[in-house]
């Protein structure tokens, strides 16, 4: 009963004037970046979070979620139509949902992954209106050293989980650590590696930072490529799939619904990983793997469905302990902070209006992007006939102001086209930079806590390991660590990367 008068509540604030047509712009504009190749919600919400400083905090983030979980349906049907994959977790898509619409069958193909993402998402948010309550009372037990702990926990994850090498996983790591280290020291106030420059004096902003590597960095590789956007647009055909194409994908979606649940809880993990597993999934259980590639509709069903559930069990480690799962959820964390509500289990009992309304929210979501993405299949197309001479610029215009806007500085806009080319420079070395964004999050929150559980103990680093919360974190933090170093584990997750 108390989840219901929870939702009651949720629903009261996701379906006001105000908050609807917030949802429906943050879907809106998440579909319409999910459609464009070489943009994505990253950077996109970087630009936006300067935007959202006058909105209400309940409006501001169903508006930023709904850009996030929205560009995870828009990526499908670019990948479908135009084989080019809007989003990365779109990128698998295309495999056989392209394959589907050069076979005259494309309608079928969008039909399913939004019919799949639909049903996905509704699962989803279930299960972060079940599962966050439970968590939340749990991370009230938390003291510093177990937040310290957890954090440390993040951080491994996001190492074990990071695409390519561990070793540039854990240097990215440790490169965000240090770039939370610049600005004033938590306790003594005294300013830290800023070079004698006034302007780092409260640190190097994280919108500053992920607009720089993500917007800016992604923008400069893009331009290295002639633009190939100009692609035979496959016919669509009826958009109603048949009888066959239901009973082949109604199984690949519960367990791509699944999956993705589980996965985008983990750090690291989120809508892409769990739409790659999804697919692999599907094609190791299937009787006939060699369909996959060409058209099979469960290789659409699956990982379309798994990327919307990841993407949205994402927001229960953030609404609930205040840990970012992955980059855009590290923006959210900042928008969070923005607003002057410190992210953790403290928000779903001295703010329950802001966090049953994102959950409400999301449901309303899931709705407006059904009846967006059918419908408008033909107007999101036609985007991509913009040339990338007049598409970036626009994108570099909006983000130096919205760089600007921060602090009213030049200085940031400068540092922003700093971490630019570190960003470029990321994609040139094959550096994930996750991590890094993820470190930079929790690095600041790391030392406050490492400080206060240090003070609290008199300065006896054993607190760490003689609080069984503590203990039992930092166990299975040490066990992934070891896991991922053995030679069989390595390899294994190396092959399953490059799959």
């Amino acid at each position: 009963m108390e989840l219901l008068s929870n939702l009651q509540l949720g629903f009261e604030v996701a379906l006001t004037l105000q908050n609807v047509l917030y949802c429906f712009l943050g879907v809106l504009l998440g579909t319409l970046i999910g459609v464009l190749p070489g943009i994505g919600p990253v950077a996109t919400i970087a630009m936006l979070l300067p935007a959202t400083f006058a909105l209400p905090p309940v409006s501001a983030l169903i508006m930023l979620a709904g850009i996030y979980y929205g560009a995870q349906y828009g990526g499908s049907t670019t990948a479908i139509l135009v084989n080019l994959p809007g989003e990365a977790s779109s990128v698998v898509t295309c495999l056989d949902g392209h394959a589907m619409a050069q076979q005259g069958r494309a309608g079928a193909a969008l039909a399913i992954a939004a019919l799949g993402s639909f049903f996905a998402g509704t699962v989803a948010t279930v299960v972060l209106a079940i599962a966050a309550p439970p968590l939340a009372e749990l991370a009230l037990r938390f003291g510093p050293a177990e937040y310290f702990s957890l954090m440390v926990l993040g951080l491994v994850a996001a190492v074990v989980l990071a695409r390519g090498s561990l070793l540039k996983a854990m240097g990215m790591i440790l490169l965000g650590l240090l770039i939370g280290l610049v600005g004033a020291d938590v306790n003594t106030g005294q300013f830290r590696y800023t070079f004698g420059l006034p302007n780092l004096a409260d640190g190097i902003g994280f919108v500053v930072v992920a607009m720089g590597i993500y917007g800016f960095g992604h923008i400069i590789a893009n331009l290295e490529h002639p633009d190939e956007r100009k692609t035979g647009i496959a016919p669509i055909g009826s958009l109603f799939p048949t009888t066959a194409d239901l009973k082949a994908s109604w199984g690949a979606v519960l367990r791509g619904t699944g999956l993705g649940s589980a996965l985008g809880i983990l750090p690291g993990g989120g809508a892409l990983l769990a739409s790659f597993a999804a697919y692999a999934l599907e094609k190791k259980i299937a009787k006939d793997p060699s369909r996959f590639g060409k058209g099979a509709i469960e290789g659409v069903a699956g990982p379309e469905s798994a990327n919307n559930a990841g993407a949205q069990t994402s927001f229960i480690p953030v609404l609930t302990l205040g840990l970012p799962t992955n980059p855009v959820m590290a923006l959210m964390v900042g928008a969070m902070m923005i607003h002057g509500i410190a992210p953790g289990p403290q928000v779903m009992t001295e703010r329950p209006e802001l966090f049953w309304g994102m959950v409400a929210s999301m449901w309303v979501g899931n709705l407006f992007l059904v009846l967006l993405n059918l419908p408008l299949i033909g107007i999101w197309v036609k985007l991509l006939s913009v040339p990338y001479r007049l598409l970036y610029p626009a994108i570099l215009l909006f983000s130096c102001i919205g760089v600007y806007s921060l602090n009213n500085s030049a200085v940031d806009v400068g540092l922003a086209l700093l971490f630019g080319l570190l960003g470029y420079l990321f994609i040139k070395l094959d550096c994930e930079p996750a991590p890094l964004l993820i470190a930079l999050v929790l690095g600041p929150m790391m030392e406050e806590n490492l400080r206060r559980a240090m003070t609290l103990s008199r300065g006896d680093p054993t607190v760490f390991v003689t609080r069984p919360l503590s203990l039992g974190l930092l166990i299975v933090a040490a066990a992934l660590l070891i896991m991922v170093i053995l030679p069989a584990v390595r390899k294994k997750r190396e092959e399953a990367f490059r799959e």
